[in-house]
């Protein structure tokens, strides 16, 4: 199955008409040898003893058989109308026009069976409450979910039969009780007379990609999917899109793909096949995998397998990236003999080693026994956006949304309300990061073609928490020149590492996304002292984000640099939990260069007498050095002196001079 057929949901109508072949010769062959097994289509079953109408009815039953499908639809109304109380060929009737995307003609064919024989054939109740729901006639539907119960006993159908119910009342408030919803086609630039669906974006709204499906008659598929890329113009408004260079081939699918906040990753689905006939890099587990590629300057790298254990025999697709860089949820499709038997949320993350950890299925209050797809998790990573046709809903595949709780399980799925959600599919869903705009893939009239992206206001109560983000440029001290360095982002609260990211080898930028707290930020390459400074994002919007250079010193002689997340209690030389990561940082990088040596050097502002400060800025400067020797560095590699008030960087007539100089320096020897 394609991106496309994700994207378009279960539609009927569009699988009957792009996927009428395997997917219809399957199941319709399966129905038939279902109704032949009963015993009640074999000569003294039927429900009719008119043999003209019997006979037409095998003829279509045959036409079944040799998948010749419109010869069955003309013999099963032949029957139909040779005998109007022959319920066979209606309820025949029925599956081919399901299954074909024919809701209104399979409707009046099931309501013939109720009409006729209502407890000939039960099941036939249940279909049409289905399509009745699928439909929004939702007080039928309640109707004949109820009646279906009366009689069901096998425990799947009847919890499909009690969630209809369930569905059909959530469904008529819904509709009473409307949330705004205006959505905008992003126009021309964007969209095509072709569909467009699964929008990735990033950080700053500057970049958009998503998917396209593109007629190619030469192909076995005869369609091929492809990224294209826009960028906003000065103007604000996105110009025209161009495809993905390397990413994109010509011989299979790419799409549902996800950016890092800084768009310098994307991982996507590709389905490749598992006998490397396209490259060992494109060599595949199963029939759809996640690959990964990174943006260098302009140039996207070939695409690589992320391999096991995200990848396995099953289908893994739809893929969203988390700000941290290193939270990966995805959708995974359980594979059955007869296609596809459930679809579901995981979750991996990548390890301190450098491996991503065994995926883990989401919750019941997300994942259900039907199908979830369409994840999003935002940029604040506590709300999670996916699709699902297994929680209340309005019909088809619908749009919920899940927040994390303070024990880190997800909680329980809210429904983005009506008309968000209809009685047809809703997928595909993608929210900015200052939460306000959400983005989605529809076929409403009015659009280009046939899916097209569009835009909306996100209502308040359905946004996410506000975030910010920090946008840098990393550069050699000395030459100004552009450093490929390891930015990191720590949370002084918890010191735990809240966001990583490399910046460009070729331009030195770098963008990180940030919830509001306060924040510890280290940046190292090799060959350099690493850059410390720190940040309380309280008030920032990704409209108006933190800016700021990073420079690198190198490791020669007379370099300094300054730890801005050594903390200490006022007037003391105890160092504070929150000062670790930094800490640990230093020993890193005195572990990794075994003939660095180096002196810490204590400093203080001006409050306070001269020699108590002297001796404070003596103290705090030892316990450094005795936490890194204690780490197993050898004291002789390190020196500590403190300088009180001597040497201050900034005036000592604002808290923020103040705080400037209180610190501690490396210099190296």
């Amino acid at each position: 199955m394609s991106d496309y057929q994700f994207a378009v949901g279960s539609r009927r109508s569009q699988v009957g008409r792009n996927y009428s072949g395997s997917l219809l010769r399957r199941l319709v062959t399966a129905y038939c040898c279902c109704l032949l097994a009963t015993g009640f289509a074999q000569p003294g079953g039927y429900s009719t003893q008119d043999k003209g109408a019997i006979k037409k009815y095998e003829a279509g039953v045959q036409c079944m058989r040799a998948q010749r499908f419109d010869c069955a639809l003309s013999e099963f109304r032949k029957a139909a109308d040779s005998d109007e109380r022959f319920v066979e060929p209606h309820i025949m009737l029925g599956e081919l026009y399901e299954q074909m995307g024919r809701d209104t003609d399979a409707i009046a064919s099931y309501r013939q069976v109720m009409a006729i024989a209502p407890r000939f054939f039960p099941a036939a109740q249940l279909h049409l409450a289905d399509l009745e729901f699928r439909t929004g006639q939702y007080p039928e539907a309640e109707k004949n979910y109820r009646g279906y119960l009366a009689v069901e006993q096998e425990p799947m159908r009847k919890a499909r039969a009690k969630l209809g119910v369930t569905n059909c009342a959530f469904a008529a408030e819904a509709i009473q009780h409307p949330v705004p919803f205006e959505p905008k086609n992003l126009g021309p630039a964007i969209n095509s007379a072709d569909p467009e669906y699964f929008p990735c974006i990033t950080a700053d709204d500057a970049t958009l990609i998503y998917t396209r499906r593109l007629p190619e008659p030469e192909l076995r598929q005869q369609a091929q999917e492809d990224f294209m890329v826009s960028h906003r113009g000065p103007d604000g408004a996105w110009q025209p899109c161009k495809p993905v260079p390397t990413v994109n081939t010509r011989m299979h699918n790419e799409g549902a793909g996800t950016l890092t906040p800084d768009g310098r990753f994307i991982i996507f689905t590709m389905c490749a096949g598992g006998d490397g006939s396209y490259g060992e890099g494109l060599r595949g587990f199963g029939s759809c995998d996640l690959f990964i590629s990174r943006r260098i300057g302009e140039r996207w790298t070939p695409p690589e397998n992320m391999g096991r254990p995200v990848n396995s025999a099953h289908w893994e697709t739809q893929p969203s990236m988390g700000s941290d860089g290193r939270t990966l949820y995805f959708i995974r499709g359980m594979q059955a003999a007869d296609g596809i038997k459930s679809m579901d949320i995981f979750i991996t993350t990548l390890q301190d080693d450098g491996n991503w950890s065994l995926p883990v299925k989401l919750g019941d209050n997300v994942n259900t026994p039907y199908q979830e797809e369409s994840v999003q998790i935002h940029p604040d990573g506590r709300t999670l956006y996916f699709s699902s046709n297994g929680h209340p809903s309005l019909g088809g595949l619908d749009i919920y949304v899940s927040r994390k709780q303070e024990d880190g399980t997800w909680g329980k799925a809210l429904n983005l309300g009506y008309p968000i959600n209809t009685s047809a599919d809703e997928n595909s869903l993608l929210v900015s990061a200052d939460g306000k705009l959400a983005y989605f893939a529809s076929d409403r009239e009015g659009g280009l073609g046939d899916l097209d992206l569009y835009a909306f206001d996100l209502y308040p109560e359905a946004r996410p928490q506000p975030v910010s983000y920090i946008r840098g440029k990393v550069t050699d001290k000395t030459t100004g020149q552009p450093v490929e360095a390891d930015v990191e982002l720590f949370d002084l609260a918890t010191g735990k590492l809240a966001t990583a990211a490399y910046s460009d080898p070729r331009t030195g930028e770098f963008l990180v996304v940030l919830p509001q707290g306060r924040y510890a930020l280290n940046a190292g390459a090799e060959g350099y002292l690493f850059f410390s400074e720190n940040y309380d994002v309280t008030h920032g919007t990704p409209t108006e984000p933190i800016t700021l250079n990073v420079p690198l010193s190198s490791l020669s002689s007379g370099s300094t640099i300054a730890l801005r997340n050594i903390f200490f209690n006022t007037a003391s030389y105890e160092l504070l939990p929150t000062s670790n990561a930094e800490l640990e940082k230093l020993v890193k990088l005195l572990k990794a260069n075994p003939t660095l040596r180096i002196e810490l050097g204590g400093h203080t502002d001006d409050v306070g007498a001269d020699a108590a400060n002297m001796t404070l800025s003596d103290n705090r400067a030892k316990a450094v050095r005795d936490f890194v020797v204690a780490a197993g560095i050898d004291a002789t590699r390190i020196t500590a002196k403190g300088y009180g008030e001597t040497k201050p960087t900034a005036t000592n007539d604002t808290e923020e001079g103040r705080a400037s100089n209180r610190r501690t320096e490396v210099t190296v020897l």
